[in-house]
């Protein structure tokens, strides 16, 4: 059985689960994610501030700070989007924003809402908003969602059950940021979430009572350390970004279960000339006391998240980004997940989980560095999936 299907795997706290040798050998890409981070310092110097680095995707020495960072152009986008995987079938949907910069030397800000609809009757709505501000000093995230999920498994949390359940999610966050010196944000985040589900049949809603997969409501707070020397959020040429958080989700805050989620995220891009960059990601995701549901999802493109799962989770992808043309770029991926916790290491093959896959990229705003994204993922035992997207994937 994959990790996540036993409700009463043991947890642990949040030393042992983090920096705990055990789980450090059970675990190799949590080992390599740790080692990165001591490494992060010799990547590239920190500028002294970040308003010294070019625009967001500007060619080096093209930036024209004297004006309008928008100039003439229209702060307004407008993308297709669309997801297709065995899952959820194929969803298509649109997705409206408008850019703005605060000052001239904050990174551009954007605010957008998306819909999609797929062939299996779900929906899935959002609006979201990230901000730079106070000459990049300060900057504030916040999102709202709500999908109508109907989801037909044909391995449910690798049980070899197959399962057809309907989920309906509300989803709320709010992190705030202030950066204390140089690259290093120090803030705070705010989450909450609605879930429910029920089972498509009667034999589905027992296999959900089976795995202790009910429904909750989850409201949690937690804090966030940052450093980011990457010359843009949205198309980094070089840089890294590291990022720190936690989540104590409370009944005190109005949850129905205390449980908490750490994430150690860590990303570094390498420029390789003739605007062409390597990208890297290393990714853990550790939940204690968690529900079910809620446990640390296979996060690879190509995987539907939430069919694998487990009480940690750990990645790690590589990405070659090819620039072809003036606003043409390729992308080459591979990643390897695993799941572990309790009982289940990463020396199980039954816990891993490769994907690798490739795509295209159109520069819809090369100043600001957005990007829509067309790309094909492989995964294993028939996952896989095509997004058309804003943005590359990190």
């Amino acid at each position: 059985m994959r990790c996540g299907s036993d409700p009463g795997k043991e947890t642990c706290g949040y030393g042992r689960i983090l920096w705990g040798g055990a789980a450090v050998r059970r675990c190799p890409l949590l080992a390599i994610g740790l080692a990165v981070l001591l490494l992060a310092g010799t990547g590239p110097a920190y500028a002294q501030d970040v308003t010294a680095t070019d625009q967001e995707g500007a060619p080096a020495g093209e930036t024209d700070t004297a004006s309008s960072p928008l100039g003439e152009r229209s702060p307004w986008l407008l993308a297709p989007v669309l997801n297709s995987n065995p899952k959820l079938g194929t969803s298509l949907g649109l997705l409206g924003g408008y850019l703005h910069y605060f000052d001239d030397k904050s990174r551009p800000s954007i605010f957008a809402l998306q819909g999609q609809y797929s062939t299996t009757a779900s929906i899935i709505s959002a609006a979201f908003a990230r901000m730079s501000f106070d000459e990049d000093r300060q900057r504030l995230t916040a999102a709202l969602a709500y999908g109508y999920v109907k989801n037909d498994y044909s391995d449910y949390l690798g049980t070899g059950v197959p399962l057809q359940s309907n989920a309906r999610v509300y989803q709320s966050i709010t992190r705030y940021q202030y950066r204390v010196k140089g690259p290093w944000f120090l803030g705070g985040q705010l989450m909450f979430q609605n879930f429910g589900i029920s089972g498509e049949t009667a034999s589905d809603q027992e296999i959900l009572d089976i795995l202790g997969v009910i429904p909750y409501k989850a409201t949690g707070a937690g804090l966030v350390v940052q450093g980011d020397t990457r010359d843009s959020d949205n198309m980094p040429t070089k840089g890294y970004l590291i990022n720190l958080n936690n989540v104590a989700y409370r009944e005190a805050l109005g949850g129905d279960a205390d449980f908490d989620l750490y994430r150690v995220d860590f990303r570094y891009f390498r420029p390789q000339g003739k605007g062409s960059v390597f990208a890297m990601r290393q990714l853990n995701h550790l939940t204690s006391d968690a529900p079910t549901q809620a446990r640390a999802p296979v996060q690879l493109r190509g995987y539907k998240i939430g069919q694998y799962n487990g009480d940690y989770m750990s990645s790690i992808e590589g990405e070659e980004r090819l620039r072809f043309a003036e606003k043409w770029t390729a992308t080459m991926f591979l990643g390897v997940a695993c799941t572990y916790g309790g009982d289940q290491d990463c020396s199980d093959g039954a816990n891993v989980y490769w994907a690798g896959g490739a795509g295209v990229q159109y520069i819809l705003k090369p100043k600001e560095g957005i990007v829509l994204n067309l790309e094909y993922a492989q995964g294993e035992v028939g996952n896989r999936g095509v997004y058309l997207k804003m943005g590359y994937a990190y």
